[in-house]
């Protein structure tokens, strides 16, 4: 996964939790970057077809964009899963993050074979605690 696939899931995510279009504002704030970065990239999504962007009303994900969107978020599933279940990291959410921008499709398919992932991901992952519903351990602090 790459900064790119980070900007689709954040985008994702804010569109399903406000059920509309996603403010710049409020994807910067869920990756923690400036919004003139999210407004630099979410122009070059747009560039590539994956997200249309409408000023004041904000940023909505393409076909190919929810596409992509959706395959980053089971990579994140599949990274925060290993790391709480399979390798105990008590910060596995920090780890899982810092992950998913340089772990491949293949390396994900691979730790997929060791997790037993639910047919259902991604839709498991719940954006409001930012984890999958399925991690075997306590979610206490979701958002840290």
């Amino acid at each position: 996964m790459n900064t790119a696939d980070q900007y689709l899931k954040a985008i994702y995510l804010v569109q399903e939790m406000d059920d509309g279009p996603a403010s710049t504002g409020a994807v910067a704030d869920a990756l923690d970057v400036s919004p003139a970065s999210a407004n630099e990239m979410i122009g070059k999504l747009e560039g590539r077809g994956l997200a249309e962007h409408e000023k004041y009303k904000g940023v909505s994900l393409t076909d190919d964009g929810i596409l992509r969107a959706r395959d980053a978020i089971q990579n994140y599933c599949i990274i925060e899963r290993f790391l709480a279940n399979v390798l105990e990291v008590e910060e596995f959410r920090a780890e899982a993050r810092s992950l998913e921008a340089v772990i491949d499709d293949t390396v994900a398919e691979r730790l997929d074979t060791i997790i037993d992932r639910s047919s259902e991901c991604p839709d498991c992952f719940d954006a409001k605690t930012d984890a999958c519903r399925y991690l075997e351990v306590e979610q206490e602090n979701p958002a840290d």
